[in-house]
């Protein structure tokens, strides 16, 4: 870089700043206009949706549940479904460990009657 520009008082113009950027990078790696934080995007989240009795997970907008009933402490996880077009993709697993994150922080019991979350919670659709 030029650093006899960079100190001047002078404001840069498009021919300036252009030439710098091709100095700084090559022809293969052409500069990013967006500036690259580390940040993730975080996963969709499970959400209870409570009128319905029933967690859900929106991918794609497409919304995979598992039903529940809610009794003395317990949540009876009774049926989860995933939509055709999100088989395969692990959709399933994500819904259930989420689930049984939001059970867990409320204090509340699992009590899978499904037969896929019973699977999971033992390990086996891991």
């Amino acid at each position: 870089m030029h650093t006899e520009a960079m100190a001047s008082d002078t404001p840069w113009d498009d021919r300036q700043i252009d030439e710098e950027l091709e100095e700084t990078f090559p022809a293969s790696d052409p500069p990013s206009h967006a500036a690259e934080t580390g940040a993730q995007i975080a996963p969709p989240a499970v959400t209870d949706n409570r009128a319905r009795k029933r967690f859900e997970l929106e991918i794609d907008g497409q919304i995979a549940f598992l039903d529940y009933e809610r009794r003395d402490g317990e949540v009876l996880l009774v049926h989860a479904e995933v939509p055709r077009a999100l088989r395969g993709r692990g959709v399933g697993g994500k819904l259930v460990d989420g689930t049984l994150a939001l059970v867990n922080a409320a204090g509340l019991k699992p009590v899978p009657l499904c037969g896929f979350v019973v699977a999971r919670m033992r390990g086996r659709d891991r």
